[in-house]
Protein backbone atom coordinates (compact mmCIF):
# COMPACT_ATOMS: atom_id res chain seq x y z
CA UNK A 1 0.00 0.00 0.00
CA UNK A 2 2.86 2.42 0.53
CA UNK A 3 4.33 1.99 -2.91
CA UNK A 4 0.84 2.78 -4.04
CA UNK A 5 0.69 6.06 -2.21
CA UNK A 6 4.15 6.82 -3.16
CA UNK A 7 3.11 6.39 -6.95
CA UNK A 8 0.03 8.54 -6.38
CA UNK A 9 1.67 11.73 -4.95
CA UNK A 10 3.45 12.11 -8.21
CA UNK A 11 1.52 15.09 -10.64
CA UNK A 12 3.43 13.09 -13.79
CA UNK A 13 2.39 9.42 -12.49
CA UNK A 14 -1.46 10.47 -12.05
CA UNK A 15 -1.44 12.41 -15.60
CA UNK A 16 0.02 8.61 -16.68
CA UNK A 17 -2.53 6.50 -15.19
CA UNK A 18 -5.11 9.05 -16.66
CA UNK A 19 -3.94 8.58 -20.12
CA UNK A 20 -3.90 4.75 -19.73
CA UNK A 21 -7.60 5.05 -18.51
CA UNK A 22 -8.28 7.37 -21.70
CA UNK A 23 -6.35 4.60 -24.15
CA UNK A 24 -4.76 1.52 -22.60
CA UNK A 25 -2.72 -0.29 -24.18
CA UNK A 26 0.19 2.68 -25.25
CA UNK A 27 3.92 1.63 -25.76
CA UNK A 28 6.61 4.11 -24.24
CA UNK A 29 6.40 6.16 -27.49
CA UNK A 30 2.72 6.95 -27.84
CA UNK A 31 3.00 7.71 -23.76
CA UNK A 32 6.22 10.34 -24.23
CA UNK A 33 4.14 12.11 -26.88
CA UNK A 34 1.81 13.84 -24.23
CA UNK A 35 4.81 14.53 -21.80
CA UNK A 36 7.53 17.44 -21.96
CA UNK A 37 10.25 15.34 -20.87
CA UNK A 38 12.92 12.71 -21.35
CA UNK A 39 11.85 8.89 -22.89
CA UNK A 40 14.68 8.01 -19.29
CA UNK A 41 12.31 10.08 -17.04
CA UNK A 42 8.73 8.68 -18.37
CA UNK A 43 10.22 5.58 -17.95
CA UNK A 44 11.34 6.26 -14.85
CA UNK A 45 7.82 6.91 -13.70
CA UNK A 46 6.67 4.08 -15.24
CA UNK A 47 8.65 1.88 -13.36
CA UNK A 48 7.34 2.99 -10.14
CA UNK A 49 4.12 2.46 -11.38
CA UNK A 50 4.74 -0.71 -12.37
CA UNK A 51 6.63 -1.50 -8.91
CA UNK A 52 2.71 -0.43 -7.35
CA UNK A 53 1.03 -2.83 -9.29
CA UNK A 54 -0.73 0.04 -10.54
CA UNK A 55 0.37 -0.41 -14.70
CA UNK A 56 0.91 -4.24 -16.05
CA UNK A 57 3.15 -4.17 -19.15
CA UNK A 58 2.55 -6.60 -21.83
CA UNK A 59 5.49 -7.60 -24.38
CA UNK A 60 4.12 -7.83 -28.31
CA UNK A 61 7.19 -8.44 -30.23
CA UNK A 62 9.51 -5.93 -29.81
CA UNK A 63 6.81 -3.75 -28.51
CA UNK A 64 5.96 -3.29 -24.39
CA UNK A 65 2.32 -2.16 -24.61
CA UNK A 66 1.21 -0.47 -20.79
CA UNK A 67 -1.93 -1.28 -19.27
CA UNK A 68 -3.78 0.53 -16.03
CA UNK A 69 -4.35 -2.24 -13.43
CA UNK A 70 -6.79 -0.81 -11.24
CA UNK A 71 -6.75 -3.24 -8.55
CA UNK A 72 -4.87 -1.40 -5.64
CA UNK A 73 -7.17 1.69 -5.92
CA UNK A 74 -9.80 -0.49 -5.71
CA UNK A 75 -8.48 -1.55 -2.66
CA UNK A 76 -7.59 1.96 -1.33
CA UNK A 77 -11.33 2.90 -2.12
CA UNK A 78 -12.20 -0.16 0.23
CA UNK A 79 -10.43 0.87 2.63
CA UNK A 80 -10.33 4.19 3.00
CA UNK A 81 -13.63 5.54 1.41
CA UNK A 82 -16.46 2.62 1.41
CA UNK A 83 -16.53 2.09 5.21
CA UNK A 84 -16.80 5.88 5.96
CA UNK A 85 -18.78 6.76 2.84
CA UNK A 86 -21.51 4.24 2.04
CA UNK A 87 -24.12 4.89 4.35
CA UNK A 88 -24.10 9.01 3.08
CA UNK A 89 -23.38 7.60 -0.61
CA UNK A 90 -26.30 5.83 -0.45
CA UNK A 91 -28.68 8.24 1.25
CA UNK A 92 -27.75 10.90 -1.45
CA UNK A 93 -28.30 8.14 -4.16
CA UNK A 94 -31.78 7.33 -2.63
CA UNK A 95 -32.75 11.08 -2.57
CA UNK A 96 -31.52 12.15 -5.79
CA UNK A 97 -33.87 9.22 -7.19
CA UNK A 98 -36.65 10.19 -5.38
CA UNK A 99 -36.22 14.28 -6.32
CA UNK A 100 -35.97 12.77 -10.05
CA UNK A 101 -39.09 10.64 -9.95
CA UNK A 102 -39.61 7.27 -11.69
CA UNK A 103 -36.13 6.74 -13.68
CA UNK A 104 -36.64 3.84 -16.76
CA UNK A 105 -33.46 3.84 -17.43
CA UNK A 106 -31.20 1.38 -15.00
CA UNK A 107 -27.38 2.11 -14.54
CA UNK A 108 -24.77 0.19 -16.39
CA UNK A 109 -21.10 -0.38 -16.26
CA UNK A 110 -18.62 -1.00 -19.02
CA UNK A 111 -15.19 -2.68 -18.14
CA UNK A 112 -13.04 -3.46 -20.94
CA UNK A 113 -9.22 -5.67 -20.31
CA UNK A 114 -6.36 -6.77 -22.70
CA UNK A 115 -4.95 -9.72 -21.71
CA UNK A 116 -2.41 -11.93 -22.74
CA UNK A 117 -3.98 -14.88 -23.74
CA UNK A 118 -6.31 -16.40 -26.52
CA UNK A 119 -10.27 -16.34 -26.55
CA UNK A 120 -10.28 -19.83 -25.90
CA UNK A 121 -9.00 -19.76 -22.58
CA UNK A 122 -10.67 -16.82 -21.49
CA UNK A 123 -13.58 -18.19 -22.11
CA UNK A 124 -12.93 -21.00 -20.27
CA UNK A 125 -11.52 -19.06 -17.33
CA UNK A 126 -15.07 -17.38 -17.05
CA UNK A 127 -17.11 -20.37 -17.51
CA UNK A 128 -15.08 -23.30 -16.25
CA UNK A 129 -15.79 -24.19 -12.63
CA UNK A 130 -12.07 -24.99 -11.62
CA UNK A 131 -10.76 -22.25 -13.45
CA UNK A 132 -13.35 -19.71 -12.21
CA UNK A 133 -12.66 -20.59 -8.10
CA UNK A 134 -9.00 -20.42 -8.72
CA UNK A 135 -9.48 -16.47 -9.08
CA UNK A 136 -12.70 -15.39 -8.40
CA UNK A 137 -13.48 -17.40 -5.33
CA UNK A 138 -16.41 -18.71 -7.00
CA UNK A 139 -17.90 -21.35 -8.96
CA UNK A 140 -19.28 -20.93 -12.28
CA UNK A 141 -21.40 -23.77 -13.07
CA UNK A 142 -23.53 -24.66 -15.78
CA UNK A 143 -23.58 -26.34 -19.36
CA UNK A 144 -23.95 -23.12 -20.84
CA UNK A 145 -26.10 -23.80 -23.09
CA UNK A 146 -28.82 -20.66 -24.40
CA UNK A 147 -32.11 -21.29 -21.76
CA UNK A 148 -29.91 -22.82 -18.79
CA UNK A 149 -29.34 -22.38 -15.08
CA UNK A 150 -26.03 -21.02 -14.35
CA UNK A 151 -24.80 -20.68 -10.76
CA UNK A 152 -22.56 -18.54 -8.61
CA UNK A 153 -21.32 -20.77 -5.86
CA UNK A 154 -19.06 -20.49 -3.01
CA UNK A 155 -15.60 -22.33 -2.43
CA UNK A 156 -16.10 -22.36 1.18
CA UNK A 157 -17.18 -25.85 1.21
CA UNK A 158 -21.18 -24.45 1.78
CA UNK A 159 -21.54 -24.45 -2.13
CA UNK A 160 -24.25 -22.02 -1.68
CA UNK A 161 -24.83 -19.80 -4.90
CA UNK A 162 -24.52 -16.43 -4.31
CA UNK A 163 -25.94 -15.80 -7.70
CA UNK A 164 -28.06 -17.32 -10.06
CA UNK A 165 -29.71 -16.72 -13.66
CA UNK A 166 -30.05 -17.83 -17.02
CA UNK A 167 -27.64 -18.40 -20.40
CA UNK A 168 -29.03 -15.67 -22.90
CA UNK A 169 -26.45 -16.25 -25.45
CA UNK A 170 -23.25 -18.58 -25.58
CA UNK A 171 -20.97 -18.65 -28.57
CA UNK A 172 -18.25 -20.01 -27.69
CA UNK A 173 -15.21 -18.11 -27.01
CA UNK A 174 -16.87 -14.96 -28.56
CA UNK A 175 -19.32 -13.83 -26.50
CA UNK A 176 -21.84 -15.05 -23.40
CA UNK A 177 -24.65 -13.25 -21.92
CA UNK A 178 -26.24 -14.14 -18.54
CA UNK A 179 -28.31 -12.65 -16.44
CA UNK A 180 -27.97 -12.00 -12.68
CA UNK A 181 -30.25 -12.09 -9.20
CA UNK A 182 -29.89 -13.02 -5.38
CA UNK A 183 -31.21 -16.60 -5.72
CA UNK A 184 -33.81 -15.33 -2.62
CA UNK A 185 -35.38 -12.84 -5.69
CA UNK A 186 -35.37 -15.38 -8.46
CA UNK A 187 -38.59 -14.96 -10.25
CA UNK A 188 -39.09 -11.40 -9.96
CA UNK A 189 -38.17 -9.73 -13.30
CA UNK A 190 -37.45 -6.46 -12.04
CA UNK A 191 -34.74 -7.70 -9.67
CA UNK A 192 -32.26 -8.96 -12.94
CA UNK A 193 -29.48 -7.69 -13.87
CA UNK A 194 -27.32 -8.66 -17.29
CA UNK A 195 -24.04 -9.20 -17.71
CA UNK A 196 -22.51 -9.68 -21.13
CA UNK A 197 -18.77 -10.91 -21.88
CA UNK A 198 -17.22 -9.69 -25.58
CA UNK A 199 -14.36 -11.92 -25.89
CA UNK A 200 -12.30 -10.45 -29.47
CA UNK A 201 -8.53 -11.00 -30.54
CA UNK A 202 -6.78 -7.82 -30.35
CA UNK A 203 -3.21 -8.73 -32.04
CA UNK A 204 -1.39 -11.22 -30.27
CA UNK A 205 -3.26 -10.35 -27.14
CA UNK A 206 -7.49 -10.61 -26.21
CA UNK A 207 -9.64 -7.49 -25.48
CA UNK A 208 -12.05 -8.89 -23.48
CA UNK A 209 -15.49 -6.65 -22.80
CA UNK A 210 -17.97 -6.60 -19.73
CA UNK A 211 -21.07 -4.68 -19.67
CA UNK A 212 -23.43 -5.31 -16.64
CA UNK A 213 -26.38 -3.45 -17.34
CA UNK A 214 -29.67 -2.78 -15.40
CA UNK A 215 -27.91 -2.68 -12.22
CA UNK A 216 -30.51 -1.10 -9.00
CA UNK A 217 -28.90 2.45 -8.74
CA UNK A 218 -25.56 4.06 -8.50
CA UNK A 219 -24.37 3.05 -5.33
CA UNK A 220 -24.75 -0.36 -6.78
CA UNK A 221 -22.79 0.83 -10.23
CA UNK A 222 -19.82 1.84 -7.97
CA UNK A 223 -19.93 -1.20 -6.40
CA UNK A 224 -20.20 -3.32 -9.55
CA UNK A 225 -17.38 -1.33 -10.68
CA UNK A 226 -15.12 -2.37 -8.01
CA UNK A 227 -16.14 -5.80 -8.25
CA UNK A 228 -15.57 -5.86 -11.90
CA UNK A 229 -12.18 -4.30 -11.79
CA UNK A 230 -11.05 -6.77 -8.93
CA UNK A 231 -12.73 -9.93 -10.83
CA UNK A 232 -10.91 -8.76 -14.02
CA UNK A 233 -7.58 -7.71 -12.75
CA UNK A 234 -7.04 -10.92 -10.99
CA UNK A 235 -8.41 -13.00 -14.35
CA UNK A 236 -5.67 -11.30 -16.42
CA UNK A 237 -2.96 -12.27 -13.53
CA UNK A 238 -4.22 -15.57 -12.94
CA UNK A 239 -3.78 -16.41 -17.24
CA UNK A 240 -0.80 -14.51 -17.67
CA UNK A 241 1.27 -15.77 -14.75
CA UNK A 242 -0.56 -18.98 -13.39
CA UNK A 243 -1.70 -16.85 -9.85
CA UNK A 244 -4.13 -14.43 -9.29
CA UNK A 245 -3.30 -11.33 -7.68
CA UNK A 246 -5.71 -12.28 -4.55
CA UNK A 247 -6.90 -14.99 -3.29
CA UNK A 248 -9.82 -13.35 -2.01
CA UNK A 249 -13.23 -14.55 -2.48
CA UNK A 250 -14.56 -11.11 -4.87
CA UNK A 251 -17.96 -10.25 -4.82
CA UNK A 252 -19.78 -8.19 -7.77
CA UNK A 253 -22.99 -6.97 -7.22
CA UNK A 254 -25.51 -8.55 -8.99
CA UNK A 255 -28.34 -6.33 -9.32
Amino acid sequence: MDQVFKALADRTRRRLLDRLHEHNGQTLGELCEHFAMTRQSVTQHLGVLEAANLVAVVRRGRERLHYLNPVPLHEIQERWIDKFERPRLRALSDLKRRAEGTMTDKPSFVYVIYIESTPERVWDALTDADLSAAYWGHRNVSDWQPGSRWEHRRTDGSDIADVVGTVVESERPTRLVTTWVAPEEEGQEDKYSRATFDIQPHGDIVRLTVTHEDLADDIMLRDAAGGWAAVLSNLKSFLETGRPLSREPWSVPNR
